[in-house]
């Protein structure tokens, strides 16, 4: 699909000038060559071809303009041709003749003649042959005239795309490249392949249509652009640039250089260091329970104390965790919080909830850690029972290198909001639901033999059975859970059909689903092959977008090679580590998540992994038809080839899957092949195995030759070999049958292209950057429209696929998602494109980093289709080495853009050794290069394979296959060759390897070109080598077209050794360029010759190693043999013998500059050879010249030299780039005239040393606009007095930053205060609060400013993190509105990428809401006249860091001495310094101006180092302040360490042993050392801190190292920070013995600056600025007096303002440093916050040391009287009555229950929950006030040997319990009260509610410390069985809270004792027992319940007593009265 213009003659022109055409389509613009001098006719016979994808619309134009080319001037237009496409579309060629029109669209006699061709995708247009159309003899076949420039295909510039696999994008984010490059599809770049990215790609070529195209460079040159953009009326902020220009000008194409980082290096082992903290849980779900918390990192547990009885414990344990793993297997290990409750040595405990997430989820966080979040607990077991309780912790993972940086404790704010700060990653929604992960295995083939077990050969042996002899079974692990399948015995094609569940929380925290073919064994399972599956690759969050699903598809495996022997040395890689070396097997499975619903109650609530039968794949279709692929590949060089393979004969092996491997491919007998007619879906099985190499099919058809003869290797030089290919190449074809899922990897090669332009663009950007060239911006811009152009083109391309039949679920979302995400980041890119203007460049660049990314992460297939190509190197039937080809780039498409972007191309291939052998040096030696040429595709396409040849071949076939027509040739032999010269101009190489002990190198560069290889010379001792030598290469033999060479030039290999002179040449380094290339029948003349010297960046493994300087050109011998190629001129140095040096035009011009070095000192020289330095001496040379310093006499005495400037003047480059570095090489002189080096160091850029003259327009004293403006801004009020131009500068004490609050924690667990208070400004509630007293100077002391300061720096940082928020916020929304701008079809493209920002919004949004309503919170009248603290600033980092190492003048050179270590492990640069030099370079160029060396006081024996102090020896007074440590790593088993201090410095060693500090990780040391130092010897400070023993030595735990000399001459003057104001008594006394009025006058004296001038009414005047501030100051008894003391410091805080003297002076500070151990380099040990001052003993001695002591905690007394209890629930039954009862009592405690639990006396038989008790408990406690904890201190456990310190939140627990004889006691309920913020109690019993714990944040709270007396009713809560709170009671208690003075004036008893007795509580007689008291009980129970029924029984039983007598005697007495007895 392309549109192809051959712009013929332009005819009618005017006058004689040279003339350029430029045709444009679509916006992609091309430039024809300039014809030089033409007159009225210009014979351009050019040709473009534009690629389109999508149709031409009939009403599409294209524009021709032709103009005047100036080289100078921009070039003028003399008319324009624009031709509607209609007729074109219709006819599908037009030739045409027509007149150009002008800018008044006039018509002018010119004419322009031109043909054009159109062919569309489905062939509707047009018959296609390139032949017919452009009789240019400069055009080839289809597949090479594809590009004629790098803009119009989506292909990067270089077609033999070295191996550079763009596929895997070099500068990823880790978090991409650590993850991703894991699954064996995408680890391309291995530790050796690393290198090849390194690829300097000499220049962008057009194609051969364009054939001189790069001649002039000035087509668009920047000023022309501006020029013409001014005419045109363009404003210049909306030129972009397109390629073109990058070709033209020549910025560059290297390759950027490979993520070395996260290099997931072919399973490598790391260190990694994984720190949890574990701050506190809340919310548990449980009765009563004692918690702790069992941390799990993959197989290592760790546990926490356990707490009693509570349901909110707080543990503040931290926890690290080592390991020594490959990257692969560390960030799948699983990380596993607990809490279990009530473990103990006899009972496991019970599970209450768990957590889990993997490392790699953690990595990729910001700073690699999660800081102070909730972790949500959930139960595995039961799925129905919702959260369990939150837990806080902190977790962080570290890799080697990586620095994390610890927030200042900060960001205490969101404390509270729990649901705010989860512990997830960014876009996992809160509420995560249980699902269940359905893995179907379905079946596997391919397998390969594995006879691991002897038993089995033993077998064979003895019966002769030979049955397949693999068990195998899948294993699939997610989350640390595993599954199985069952195992299918004896199968190479085993059939399973089941699927595995697992049941996890969604999104699951865990990126990989690992799936293992496994080989079952008596003795041990092994491993087949491993597939790593990322769940983020298939699935997408966003809201259109999808649940993880997958397949059915298959996954292809790769691991060791298929050579069966009984230990396989690359067992690894079939684990998965590494990339794999061969293919193994593949694996059809499926993939399909079901969120659960947990409400269903037939649901299955166990998480157990479950294994069940499955149904096969119904539907063959989905996973694609079966088609007839085949693969051509041709041999066209093979070198380089390791010495130690070269006697033997060597051939190469291709192989696809099995298809052409040669072990397995004999032993498996052919199965019929249906005919072509059959249908395809027979079973695939069959198709696997290779039709072997001697039978052919029945079809008669072809055989497959999978491998080259053996041929015996010919000698290149010492170190390698070369195959003699020369004329005849060697070709290899296989067939192979895969389901045809091609447009897979068609929709991913797409994508990939557009990401290698995309990264090309950007690597031109960032190299315009780095050489200065101008107008990046425009750069970029053009890259942006290259982009979303392409992103379009991509939607179309892609949309004609979504009715493609064998698509899998996967494939239909991921297409959508795709193009959804395509659409949106090309409507960014144009939107983006607009905003990049010249100071937004850097943001928007890192903004486009994020597109790449992306696009390589949408690019990368999940599901499997065709197997990767392995060529491996045979020698003598053995695997040598071998390269990895992905299918997709070599796989061929009608259509261009999805084409493999190396099908049908020369590729230039280095072997690698397989597996570990590649580690190292081993595999840093290149194996073997070779050019290879590959094509796959379908058979029935395949015409055309042979297409991207180099020309001039005759194919030569197999015998028998001679009648075929297109049967492949097995060699190619080439009649056509062309003969050149090769011309390397080796300049100079810098930063190069140490490769000897001495720290040093003799290198030698080795020139390897096609079978050729030359070496420059040698040159000793020396890293920064400038050869200037020509090498020429005589008669190099190119086989093909001519014109192809000149475009496609081989690649030159540069190897850097080292010449030793005993043994082989040690390898330093190896790069790559490509020759400019001229053919004999072009000129050698500008612009491309001769070429420019480049740098190419040198890589040795992974590591980059230098740079070469250096050109290269290739020059054709034409048929005058070699005297037409231009003359090799330029002096022969005779003195060199026969070496050419690099001839004049390519050499770079020089002029004579001056070097002026200060040698200032030596110091920590090591000993050399067991020898100490003595008399050392420092040696500086710079492009041949040097100067030596004097010589130090002794070095013990005195390690200063006595002279100190002395220059040097030398001729360097005017090209500031290629200055040559400068050498500083350090030899001590020893008797005899011996000399031995000690130690060197190389300054490779001199930039910075160079001296500039200041501009003459400036004002005189150098105050450049931007200074002032940004002055003006800093100080708001400055205004310019007018006459005399003095700046005057009001230092009102600045407006404090709003702080919240004063106090401060020292710990960063629970800021709770903070919290009320904000929470009570917040809601403006609490007007009954009572007033803060205020604090008075005698109680601040030096910590309330250190816990203020700290304030204010959080809230800095809080400000500085809204404010990039809000900055992000508003260019979303502008991106957004660009989008919907952009979006012309209304859809509302891009939700995907939407909903993340809309996440993120939603949890910014409370915060924002909080930080809204603390601002708009009315000041309360208290803060308002509180005295201002005074503050100092805490530094978060090293005092260096902020003030740029104090190197203002004085620069600090490491000495580097012996060899850089192989291993990558511990090759650390600090190992190797043996020294450091001290002094400075300044480099100008001759003569210096004159307004130096005229300047007042110029001394020229100084040069340009004037104002030097002098270097003799000074005695200084150095005051060490450590405050406190945090974050320490443990150093006991019990992960806790007992730290204490020591320093060092110099001679003296200070050991504070006996002040340690048990059992805490952040200790607050508060101490002042003093030391008398002497400068220079003693000069190096180191504070360590190390853990104390009981036994054994005391072990390091970090220590960091500070240089005092370097501060203490520092014109920031860092000898004593200078306070924020000047007190003279208090907590803020001035420390200085220099008051800073004097201090002032000193520094205008140094600086030579005119002042300072006091002046009336509190003004002060240096140089030209005025400033104000007050002038009185108060002593100590409130006496006022006059003083300057703060004008002088109002200055001096602004020195930095201060015109030519100015700069920042170092405030009072805390710095915080971290803590290194020599042992585990690079990683943090914890941090140390300190500052030191220095007084020198010749001035004033200074005061005494401040006192920063800890505070001591106050000793408090809390009272708390339990009055009653209401409402209490019942929980007995009477034993007769079975009546509800409760024997109420009540049990409290402060610190915890063990220590000191109080109960109340029990108030027996409650019917009614009423109790009473009248009952006082006393707790005393010590308390800090600051950090709002209470201070305990007590023995761990009974085996310790001291207390231990623990610091506890403040909170008081009530519980109510019923108490039971023979039972335990039963738990009823409980309440915690935080003292610092707690409810108000009600007032009565009924108005306590639930509502009291539930909704705390509504209520007004209060705290204990402020009201001193609270007497209320409180709720006791407790879970019911579903697990909701519900109130169990209701106490009325009073809290009283005294200071420990206060409770001795007024005692109170226990209980209700004396003094202060509490009367009896008023309780019913019944609370009796009844067995004590039986008949008072019983009295009792009648009397009151069954009185009347009593009665009524009594009077019932009277009745019938008297009915009964009445019965009894009746008959007698009627007898009687009847007888009458």
């Amino acid at each position: 699909m392309a549109l192809l213009l051959q712009l013929r003659t332009v005819t009618g022109l005017r006058g004689k000038a040279d003339r350029i055409a430029k045709a444009v389509f679509r916006g992609l613009s091309f430039y024809t060559r300039v014809l030089e001098n033409c007159e009225d006719e210009a014979r351009f016979d050019e040709t473009f071809r534009w690629p389109v994808a999508s149709n031409i619309d009939g009403n599409e134009i294209l524009e021709i303009q032709v103009f005047n080319y100036s080289k100078v001037f921009t070039n003028r237009l003399i008319g324009t041709f624009q031709m509607v496409l209609q007729k074109v579309v219709e006819e599908g060629q037009v030739e045409v003749t027509d007149t150009l029109i002008d800018d008044n669209n006039s018509a002018i006699q010119t004419s322009i003649s031109i043909e054009i061709r159109y062919q569309a995708l489905d062939g509707t247009v047009g018959a296609w042959n390139d032949k017919e159309f452009l009789e240019t003899p400069s055009v080839h076949s289809e597949g090479e005239g594809r590009y004629p420039l790098e803009t119009d295909s989506l292909l990067s510039s270089h077609r033999q795309g070295l191996d550079i696999s763009p596929g895997k994008s070099t500068q990823q984010s880790t978090e991409r490249s650590f993850r991703s490059k894991g699954k064996e599809k995408t680890k391309e770049h291995k530790a050796g392949k690393g290198v090849f990215s390194a690829m300097k790609l000499g220049k962008t070529r057009p194609s051969k249509d364009d054939h001189r195209k790069q001649d002039e460079p000035a087509v668009l040159e920047a000023e022309d652009l501006d020029r013409k953009a001014l005419l045109q009326g363009l404003e210049p902020d909306t030129i972009s640039l397109a390629s073109v220009t990058a070709v033209t000008t020549n910025v560059s194409n290297k390759r950027s250089k490979p993520d070395i980082k996260m290099e997931p290096s072919a399973g490598r082992p790391m260190d990694y260091q994984v720190s949890i903290t574990i701050i506190e849980a809340r919310q548990l779900v449980g009765l009563n329970m004692d918690p702790m918390v069992c941390v799990e990192v993959g197989e290592e547990k760790k546990y926490t104390s356990m707490k009693e009885s509570t349901n909110c414990p707080y543990y503040n344990e931290y926890f690290v965790f080592d390991f020594h793993v490959p990257p692969d297997v560390m960030f799948d290990k699983i990380i596993k919080l607990s809490v279990i409750h009530s473990k103990n040595l006899l009972r496991s405990g019970t599970l209450v909830g768990s957590f889990k997430m993997d490392v790699g989820t953690v990595y990729t966080q910001p700073e690699h850690q999660f800081y102070h979040k909730w972790a949500i607990l959930s139960d595995p077991e039961d799925l129905t029972a919702g959260l369990k309780g939150y837990l806080k912790c902190d977790i962080a993972v570290v890799g080697k290198g990586d620095n994390i940086k610890t927030p200042h404790k900060a960001n205490e704010t969101e404390e509270d909001d729990i649901e705010g700060n989860l512990l997830l990653p960014d876009g996992v929604p809160p509420e995560r639901q249980w699902a269940r992960f359905y893995i179907k295995i379905y079946r596997a083939e391919g397998l390969p033999r594995m006879n691991t077990s002897i038993m089995a050969n033993v077998k064979k042996a003895l019966i002769g059975e030979n049955k397949d002899l693999v068990d195998p079974y899948v294993q699939v692990v997610f989350a640390g859970q595993k599954g199985k399948t069952s195992i299918q015995k004896s199968s190479y094609e085993p059939l399973w059909n089941e699927q595995i569940i697992f049941t996890e929380m969604f999104p699951p925290l865990c990126k990989r689903i690992k799936i293992q073919i496994r080989d079952s064994d008596k003795v041990n399972d092994v491993a087949i092959g491993t597939h790593f599956i990322d769940l983020r690759k298939i699935s997408n969050e966003g809201d259109k977008g999808f649940l993880p699903t997958f397949g059915p598809a298959w996954v292809n495996m790769y691991g060791s090679t298929r050579n069966y022997t009984l230990m396989d040395e690359h067992q690894e890689l079939n684990e998965g580590l590494g990339e794999g070396v061969s293919f193994r097997a593949r694996l059809l499975m499926s993939l399909a998540v079901e969120i659960l619903d947990t409400t269903n109650p037939e649901i299955n609530s166990s998480t157990e992994v479950q294994v069940e039968q499955a149904t096969s794949v119904a539907d063959q279709n989905c996973t694609g038809k079966m088609e007839e692929f085949f693969l051509f590949g041709a041999f066209l060089e093979a070198t380089m080839i390791d010495r130690k393979i070269g006697d033997k004969p060597i051939n190469f092996e291709v192989t696809i899957g099995n298809y052409g491997n040669q072990m397995d491919g004999m032993s498996k007998p052919i199965l019929q092949r249906k005919k072509e007619g059959g249908d395809g879906n027979e079973e695939e099985s069959e198709l696997l195995q290779n039709s072997s190499e001697d039978e052919g099919d029945e079809d008669g058809e072809m055989v497959s030759v999978s491998s080259s003869q053996p041929m015996k290797p010919l000698v290149t030089d010492r170190n390698y070999f070369h195959l003699p290919y020369f004329e005849r190449k060697p070709c290899i074809y296989i067939k192979s049958w895969w389901q045809d899922q091609r447009r897979r990897l068609y929709n991913a090669n797409i994508m990939d292209k557009i990401a290698d332009k995309l990264e090309e663009g950007l690597n031109d950007v960032q190299e315009m950057i780095k050489t200065e060239k101008p107008h990046p911006e425009r750069r970029l811009r053009g890259v942006l429209e290259e982009l979303s152009s392409g992103c379009l083109h991509f939607v179309t391309l892609a949309d004609k696929d979504q009715h493609h039949s064998s698509r899998t679920r996967l494939d239909r979302e991921r297409l959508k998602s795709c193009m959804r995400e395509l659409e949106n980041m090309g409507q960014q890119a144009t939107t983006l494109r607009s905003q990049v203007k010249k100071n937004t460049m850097k943001d928007k660049l890192k903004l486009v980093q994020n597109f790449l990314q992306k696009l390589r992460f949408l690019a990368d297939e999940p599901q499997h289709t065709i197997p990767d190509i392995f060529i491996w190197m045979m020698s003598n039937n053995k695997r040598i080495a071998y390269a990895r080809v992905p299918s997709k780039d070599i796989l061929y498409s009608i259509v261009d853009e999805e084409m493999g972007k190396d099908c049908a191309k020369v590729k230039t291939i280095f072997l690698k050794l397989p597996g570990k052998r590649g580690f190292g040096p081993a595999g840093w030696t290149v194996q073997a290069k070779m050019e290879i040429y590959l094509w796959l595709g379908l058979n029935k396409q395949r015409k055309d394979f042979l297409s991207g040849l180099p020309c001039g071949f005759e194919e030569k076939k197999t015998a028998r296959g001679q009648n075929l027509p297109s049967f492949p040739p097995i060699s190619l032999l080439y009649t056509k060759k062309q003969v050149f010269q090769l011309r390397a101009h080796m300049y100079q190489a810098r930063s190069l390897f140490a490769a000897d002990s001495s720290g040093l190198s003799d290198p030698f560069a080795r020139v390897f070109f096609i079978s050729q290889s030359q070496c420059t010379e040698v040159l000793n001792e020396t890293l920064c080598p400038t050869w200037d030598q020509l090498l020429v290469f005589d008669n190099v033999e190119l086989y093909g077209e001519a014109h192809e060479m000149r475009d496609d030039p081989p690649i030159i290999v540069i190897e850097i050794y080292d010449q030793d002179t005993v043994g082989k040449a040690d390898f330093m380094g190896r790069t790559f360029a490509k020759p400019v290339v001229k053919m004999s029948d072009e000129q050698y003349c500008p612009p491309r010759f001769p070429p420019q010297l480049e740098y190419y960046q040198i890589y040795r493994g992974n590591s980059t190693a230098g740079d070469l300087l250096a050109a290269f050109e290739l020059l054709q011998i034409g048929p005058g043999g070699k005297s037409d190629l231009p003359p090799i001129d330029g002096p022969m140095d005779m003195d060199r013998g026969p070496i050419l040096p690099v001839p004049l035009g390519i050499r770079p011009v020089l002029s004579k500059y001056r070097v002026e070095v200060l040698f200032w000192g030596l110091r920590d020289l090591k000993r050399v050879n067991l020898a100490q330095v003595d008399r050392p001496r420092v040696d500086i040379e710079c492009a041949g010249k040097g100067v030596q310093s004097a010589l130090i006499q002794n070095y013990k005495k005195n390690p200063n030299f006595s002279t100190l400037v002395k220059w040097f003047e030398v001729d360097l480059p005017e090209n500031e780039l290629l200055h040559p570095p400068l050498n500083i090489r350090v030899v001590d002189c020893r008797a005899f005239g011996r000399y031995t080096l000690v130690g060197s160091h190389a300054v490779s850029s001199l930039r910075k040393f160079i001296y500039r003259p200041p501009d003459k327009k400036a004002q005189h004293w150098n105050m450049t606009a931007k200074h002032l403006n940004g002055y003006l801004a800093m100080t708001n009020r400055a205004h310019r007095s007018r006459p005399t131009g003095e700046i005057v500068v009001n230092m009102e004490p600045e407006v404090p930053i709003k702080k919240m609050e004063t106090m401060v924690k020292l710990e960063a667990s629970e800021e709770e205060k903070e919290r009320k208070k904000k929470k009570k400004k917040g809601g403006g509630g609490g007007g009954e609060e009572v007033e803060e007293e205020e604090p008075d100077d005698s109680m601040l002391d030096w910590w309330s400013k250190y816990f203020a300061s700290i304030e204010t720096m959080k809230e800095q940082l809080r400000q500085q993190e809204a404010a990039a928020a809000e900055a992000e916020e508003k260019e979303e929304m502008e991106m957004a509105e660009g989008k919907q701008v952009g979006n012309k079809r209304g859809s509302m493209a891009g939700k995907g990428s939407k909903a993340q920002a809309k996440n993120k919004e939603k949890s910014k949004a409370p915060k924002d809401d909080k930080k809204k309503k603390q601002q708009s919170a009315p000041e309360l009248p208290e803060k308002k006249n509180k005295p201002r603290i005074d503050e100092l600033k805490v530094f978060n980092k090293e005092l260096e860091t902020e003030f740029d190492n104090f190197e203002d003048w004085l620069h600090t050179f490491n000495l580097l001495r012996g060899k850089i270590g192989d291993n990558d492990d511990n090759a650390t640069e600090e190992e190797r310094i043996v020294g450091r030099f001290k002094g400075s370079i300044c480099v100008y160029k001759m003569p210096l101006p004159d307004d130096i060396t005229k300047e007042a006081g110029y001394d020229p024996s100084f040069g340009m180092f004037q104002g030097i102090p002098s270097n003799d020896p000074i005695n200084v007074l150095v005051r060490v302040y450590v405050v406190r440590a945090t974050d320490l790593h443990p150093a006991d088993i019990n992960g806790k360490a007992d730290p204490y201090i020591a320093i060092k410095l110099g001679k003296t060693d200070i050991k504070d042993k006996e002040n340690y500090i048990s059992k805490q990780l952040n200790p607050v040391f508060g101490k002042s050392f003093d030391i008398e130092a002497t400068f220079p010897m003693e000069s190096m400070l180191t504070v360590a801190v190390y853990d104390w023993d009981l036994v054994g030595t005391d072990d390091l735990i970090g220590e960091t190292k500070i240089d005092l000399e370097n501060r203490y001459y520092s014109k920031h003057r860092a000898t004593c920070g200078v306070s924020h104001t000047y007190s003279i008594h208090g907590y803020n006394t001035w420390r200085d013995p220099m008051k800073p009025s004097q201090i002032l006058s000193k520094l205008c004296k140094d600086g030579k600056v005119d002042g300072p001038h006091y002046g009336p009414g509190g003004r002060v005047k240096v140089a030209n600025r005025v400033f104000t501030g007050p002038t009185e100051i108060e002593d100590e008894n409130g006496q006022k007096k006059q003083t300057d003391e703060h004008l002088a410091l109002a200055v001096l805080r602004h020195w930095e303002d201060i015109p030519w003297a100015g700069c920042k002076l170092v405030p009072e500070h805390v710095e915080t440093r971290p803590l290194l151990n020599p042992d585990k380099p690079g990683i943090e040990q914890g941090r140390l916050e300190m500052w030191v001052d220095m007084f020198p003993m010749d001035m004033p001695a200074p005061g005494p040391a401040i006192d920063i002591s800890p505070r001591k905690p106050k000793k408090y007394e809390l009272r708390v009287i339990v009055w009653n209890t209401d409402e209490v629930i019942l929980e007995d039954d009477d034993y007769f009555t079975g009546e509800k009862s409760s024997d109420i009592f009540v049990r409290g405690w402060l610190k915890g229950q063990q220590e000191d639990k109080q109960d109340t006396d029990v108030h027996y038989h409650s019917l009614t929950g009423e109790g009473n008790f009248n009952w006082r408990y006393i707790f005393p406690f010590d308390y800090l006030m600051a950090e709002e904890k209470i201070v305990i201190s007590k023995k761990e456990s009974m085996f310790s040997w001291d207390e231990t310190e623990y610091k506890i939140p403040a909170r008081l627990t009530l519980q109510v319990w019923d108490a039971d004889h023979f039972s335990a006691d039963d738990f009823l309920g409980a309440i915690e009260l935080d003292l610092n913020r707690f409810p108000r109690g009600a007032k009565t019993s009924k108005q306590c509610s639930l509502e009291m714990v539930t909704n705390e944040a509504e209520l007004p709270m209060i705290s204990i410390f402020k009201q001193k007396r609270v007497k209320g009713w409180w709720p006791f809560v407790a879970r019911d069985e579903n697990d909701e709170l519900e109130v169990t009671g209701k106490v009325e208690a009073e809290l009283h809270l005294l200071t420990a003075e206060e409770a001795e004036k007024s005692p109170a008893g226990l209980a209700r004792n004396e003094p202060d007795p509490l009367e009896k509580p008023n309780r019913p007689d019944t609370s009796f027992i009844w067995f004590l008291n039986p008949l008072k009980s019983i009295k009792y129970l009648i009397c009151t319940r069954y009185k009347w029924l009593i009665i009524k029984i009594v009077l019932a039983l009277l009745l019938l007593v008297m009915v009964a007598l009445f019965l009894y005697s009746m008959p007698g007495y009627m007898v009687k009265k009847l007888l009458g007895a």
